[in-house]
């Protein structure tokens, strides 16, 4: 007989007992040191349920299937959403904001001034047959846009508030009439309730009740359950960030009483906003985001919620007060169909799928799937700082996972590449790193790039290139090329991925020419394999 290893035994445990939470002291799980996650052997979880910068979370059920929204900020199009049937398998549905313009010209490729800011939290709601979606800025205010399917088309966006300084939104129908929440952070994170009109199109500013302020408290959503109605939100302490709520027996309050139900905790990155959704299978559940500024962003997890004394604690319930984190369960469902989010492009869609998303609001007329077919077409154009290419516009980045083993390769056609270009594949956050070729004087040669710092490669003397980066969860790209697509020799200094400007690393493809509008790449593939 052969002795168990530690690994193998938590295994076994797992389906023994899967109805027992698991915490985190209990089950040792480290944070970004995770080799396993999502769905289990033997019909558990374990957390993060998505290993990725899936930030801001809101949850919702419609009959047997599960909806989320994560924010954006600059990346077009905004507000990724995504569909379960499980709460633990997902998959990208799309990217409901088309044209961030609409909300503000600092959002365009010729702007590029919208870092960290743009499309931040939101909420997402069904009433009568249609989707909602709330959302603000921190610069422009209040928007929503409603569809009749999830998969769009989903409405022009209509401004609700134009003023800044307004965060954090939820939304609710009750009582037959339909009401609108949002927190002014720039006075005092106050907390204001409005009637809103029914069809969401219009909030009513003099209508405004204060139902909450003060200590950082964001992440507000209203929530109804057995006729109360609870408020749910994040507060700083210096312990951490942690989860609250208020409730009332009408949804205008007054919401005087209040409880802790979730404890802050540092070691998981404080899970603090998300949505609280009742599952097929009768039990409640917290779809959070925690992370606290490492590479991987915010990622994504599944708590259970108990309802005590009327009151939803989230995780493992505390005799102080609240829950804690939890780090794996029982899954919500056994369904055959297990949902995937979706990495690789093969480039031989009419549209590109829900992964990608450009920096800033593309220039439309510098790409074409058609042009090609089965190939993307990156025309190249000057950044708005020289050499600069977080300054480039039509640079199109999906999120990198922090899981054990990724590794991306790209085929790039570069023989359309004209005096001053640069194409390759990237990182990108508030720094960024590449791999990518360069073309001056007639001759194109491989490139390393560091931030806005260049180092020059071998000549490419053929049509093709491959480029390659590889990283696991210490978060450290290694980048490598080929010219053949059998040999690849690794290239440049290993790149630290970042946080930045509320967002994790992404990867992606870039493309700018610092002396014209003029050249062009060809992209064959985009392979993303992990484990």
């Amino acid at each position: 007989m052969f002795p168990l290893s530690t690994k193998s035994i938590l295994a076994i445990l797992l389906v023994l007992m899967p109805l027992q939470p698991v915490c985190a002291q209990s089950e040792g799980r480290e944070w970004g040191r995770w080799t396993a996650w999502g769905e289990q052997p033997g019909g558990t979880y374990l957390n993060p349920v998505i290993p990725a910068d899936f930030s801001d979370i809101d949850c919702i059920r419609v009959g047997d299937e599960y909806y989320a929204i994560s924010s954006t900020m600059q990346y077009s199009p905004g507000m990724t959403l995504l569909r379960s049937t499980d709460l633990v398998n997902w998959e990208l549905c799309c990217n409901i904001i088309d044209d961030l313009t609409q909300i503000g010209p600092e959002l365009n490729w010729d702007r590029m001034g919208r870092y960290g800011r743009g499309v931040w939290a939101g909420t997402l709601r069904h009433h009568a047959g249609r989707f909602y979606l709330f959302f603000g800025t921190p610069d422009e205010g209040y928007f929503m846009s409603s569809a009749d399917r999830v998969e769009g088309p989903w409405s022009p966006l209509v401004c609700l508030l134009a003023e800044p300084g307004w965060d954090d939104c939820t939304a609710i129908w009750a009582g037959g009439k339909a009401y609108f929440l949002g927190t002014h952070f720039a006075d005092g994170y106050k907390t204001y309730l409005f009637d809103m009109a029914a069809d969401g199109t219009k909030i009513y500013r003099e209508t405004a009740r204060l139902v909450n302020e003060g200590g950082g408290r964001e992440a507000s959503k209203l929530i109804e359950h057995e006729g109360r109605f609870y408020l749910v939100f994040s507060r700083k302490s210096g312990r951490g960030r942690y989860v609250l709520a208020k409730r009332a027996d009408s949804v205008t309050g007054p919401y005087s009483e209040e409880r802790q139900i979730g404890r802050p905790d540092r070691a998981a990155r404080e899970p603090n906003q998300g949505g609280i959704v009742e599952g097929r299978d009768g039990r409640w559940y917290f779809l959070t985001h925690h992370g606290t500024g490492d590479w991987g962003g915010r990622q994504v997890s599944l708590l259970p919620v108990t309802w005590t004394d009327g009151w939803p604690i989230i995780g493992e319930p505390q005799p102080e007060g609240g829950g804690a984190m939890v780090w794996s369960g029982r899954m919500p469902a056994a369904d055959s169909v297990k949902l995937s989010i979706r990495r690789s492009d093969e480039f031989d869609s009419a549209v590109l799928p829900a992964q990608w998303q450009w920096n800033h609001q593309p220039r439309r007329d510098m790409y074409s799937l058609a042009e090609r077919p089965g190939w993307l077409r990156l025309k190249a154009f000057r950044p708005l700082r020289r050499n600069a290419l977080r300054y480039a516009g039509n640079t199109l980045t999906q999120r990198s996972f922090m899981t054990e083993g990724n590794v991306v390769t790209v085929r790039m056609d570069v023989a359309a590449m004209a005096d001053g270009q640069h194409a390759g594949l990237c990182h990108l956050s508030s720094q960024s790193g590449a791999v990518g070729v360069s073309r001056a004087g007639g001759r194109a040669r491989m490139e390393w790039r560091q931030n806005d710092s260049t180092v020059a490669g071998p000549v490419v003397c053929g049509r093709y290139v491959w480029l390659r980066s590889e990283w696991g969860l210490d978060g450290m790209s290694r980048f490598s090329y080929s010219l053949d697509g059998d040999r690849f020799v690794p290239f440049g200094a290993p790149y630290r991925m970042v946080w930045g400007n509320y967002r994790g690393d992404r990867v992606g493809l870039y493309n700018f020419n610092d002396e014209a509008d003029e050249g062009a790449v060809d992209v064959d593939y985009f392979h993303y394999e992990w484990r």
